[in-house]
């Protein structure tokens, strides 16, 4: 037979009362149940708990060894059966190379406000879905055009905004004084591409002036390293101009490229309850344009 929770306090009652009838009064049971229960923890122990010799009941050596081992189990099964006491997980919100730029902590500090007993955790998880592939998160944000195709199975989505594209320039470069830039600007230069996470291609380019050359990366640390050292230039949105500030580096807004797509993604079935909520909350507070004041 199977020994739970039951054997256990049954048990603890004994050795706390002294004795079967006060133990069968707190457990509000039969003494003769009591006695079952307590020989079937004896059976599957194969030892006796208890000394039934005298007018008392007096615990044995092996109930007195048991008794603290049994105490911590029942406390705690008892503690993390308790709702008040059970925390909370995090709703992971994973994102790529940038979330979503200055904006990222005012939203997250306003979810808090209207829900503070479910709290959300940012992860940086460097694959294209934020995590969502792997069980990293629990919701991503995304970029590309919509719907994003390539994801895990299950995975659904809802546009949130766009968001600028930037020329990423090494501190030094002679386009770094300009106030904006436009892509014939960068016709004559090598594009820095992380192929792992990033969006950009040689085909952001008209082919009349299409960059020739590219240096590939697979993360955000290394593009901003092979941009900075002169390598090459990139593009971007505003959130990572906001996110990745780099001393070898400058962001000029980049005039002529169409937008970036910023969406949020999620599986089904949901792997956190909050989820339908933090869509909707996301879908309602995030501005269309990222840009905007």
């Amino acid at each position: 037979m199977s020994v739970d929770a039951r054997h256990l306090r049954a048990f603890l009652a004994i050795a706390e009362e002294g004795g079967f009838s006060a133990a069968a009064a707190v457990l509000q049971v039969s003494q003769p149940a009591l006695s079952r229960t307590l020989r079937q923890l004896e059976t599957h122990l194969g030892t006796t708990l208890f000394d039934r010799s005298t007018h008392h009941v007096a615990i044995t050596a092996a109930g007195e060894a048991l008794r603290p081992r049994a105490a911590a189990a029942i406390a705690a099964l008892d503690a993390a059966l308790d709702p008040a006491e059970t925390p909370v997980r995090p709703l992971l919100l994973g994102y790529p190379w940038s979330a979503l730029g200055r904006r990222t902590g005012p939203l997250l500090r306003r979810w808090r406000e209207l829900h503070p007993d479910t709290p959300v955790e940012l992860r940086r998880v460097d694959d294209r879905f934020g995590g969502l592939s792997s069980g990293r998160a629990d919701v991503a944000l995304i970029r590309g055009d919509p719907p994003v195709s390539g994801g895990p199975a299950g995975m659904r989505q809802r546009e949130l905004a766009e968001e600028p594209r930037f020329a990423v320039l090494p501190a030094d470069h002679v386009l770094a004084g300009r106030d904006d830039v436009r892509l014939a600007d960068l016709s004559p230069e090598v594009v820095v591409v992380n192929i792992l996470t990033g969006l950009t291609r040689l085909e952001l380019w008209p082919a009349r002036i299409r960059p020739k050359q590219t240096v590939t990366t697979d993360n955000t640390d290394d593009w901003l390293l092979a941009i900075s050292s002169g390598r090459g230039i990139g593009v971007s949105g505003i959130s990572t101009a906001e996110t990745h500030q780099h001393p070898g580096v400058v962001y000029r807004p980049l005039v002529d490229a169409p937008p970036v797509t910023v969406s949020l993604a999620w599986l089904e079935p949901v792997p956190h309850a909050a989820v339908p909520e933090f869509v909707e909350f996301m879908v309602d507070e995030v501005p269309r344009d990222l840009a905007a004041d």
